[in-house]
């Protein structure tokens, strides 16, 4: 038995016009499926720039709520028209909150859900903690035309426990779309290959594909700093092995193709799902590592 899906990950500039950054990322979604993918992914907030670079609260403007969202509404009937999986990233309105999300649209346009990014980063530059909240849906898994996907946001791809959390919960394709790229306060270090090879590590240890979807170009702050953001989108096989890599400057869509069925027997034959000890886990559950205060 053979069930092949081909993936597509995807990087570009943001400007300060989201109906220009939408037809980019449409533009990207259709060479994507002329290339053959059954799934796309678009970076993170990719309707406008990455914002959090200020605290400045004329950005809260910006959000939306997850029901009759127009960029949903729109990337969903494109969904639908092209037979495609778009997982979407997005800021949601939720009453009085705000959280970093993203909506999964199955390749019918059929929405399946919402997911909240879990760990929000503060440092110069990626001030996201004074715009969104924590993320309460838990790690979530969506069961697609293109297979199972488990999909992380950003920051949430440095915490091992988040993709560990999703190939237990059955993903078959690990996805995280990314805003990353030079620190406003250290010009001198580059993340890029730490990055790459963080998650690199989550597809070797649970077996399976992961995408990254970053984007590129300088966006500047409003209090004198900017942001290179770097790129190097990539595709990543069961192994961890790069399989199509996106340089730091230019626009691009990657593709590779899988054989889930042949990953998944992979993956049992491995047997690191087989011979895990959940039992001696349980400090991972606390903060500092020290016998859990439960109960």
């Amino acid at each position: 038995m053979m069930r092949k899906v081909t993936v597509a990950a995807t990087q570009m500039a943001c400007v300060w016009d989201e109906k220009d950054n939408v037809a980019r990322a449409e533009r990207l979604v259709r060479e994507a499926k002329g290339k053959g993918a059954d799934l796309v992914l678009i970076q993170e907030l990719f309707a406008a720039p990455y914002f959090c670079q200020d605290q400045f609260h004329g950005f809260f403007d910006l959000a939306r709520p997850f029901q009759d969202n127009p960029l949903i509404a729109h990337f969903s009937a494109l969904a639908r028209e092209l037979g495609v999986v778009l997982p979407l990233s997005y800021f949601e309105r939720a009453g009085q909150s705000y959280f970093n999300s993203l909506a999964v649209i199955d390749a019918d346009g059929a929405v399946l859900g919402n997911y909240r990014k879990s760990h929000i980063p503060d440092g110069p530059g990626y001030m996201e903690k004074f715009y969104f909240s924590p993320g309460d849906t838990g790690f979530r898994v969506w069961k697609t035309k293109a297979g199972t996907i488990g999909v992380g946001i950003c920051w949430d791809q440095w915490f091992p426990e988040a993709s560990r959390s999703m190939a237990l919960q059955g993903a078959e394709i690990l996805l995280y779309p990314t805003a990353i790229g030079s620190e406003p306060h250290d010009a001198g270090l580059d993340s890029s290959a730490h990055w790459q090879r963080v998650m690199q590590g989550h597809a070797g240890a649970n077996i399976m594909p992961l995408l990254a979807s970053n984007r590129i170009g300088t966006e500047q702050g409003r209090a004198g700093t900017s942001i290179t953001f770097y790129g190097s989108s990539f595709i990543a096989d069961p192994t961890g092995a790069k399989v199509a890599e996106a340089d730091r400057e230019t626009e691009t869509v990657l593709t590779a193709s899988f054989d889930l069925d042949a990953i998944a027997h992979q993956r049992r034959s491995w047997g690191v799902f087989r011979d895990r000890r959940p039992e001696l886990y349980g400090r991972l559950a606390t903060l500092d590592g020290g016998p859990s205060q439960a109960g």
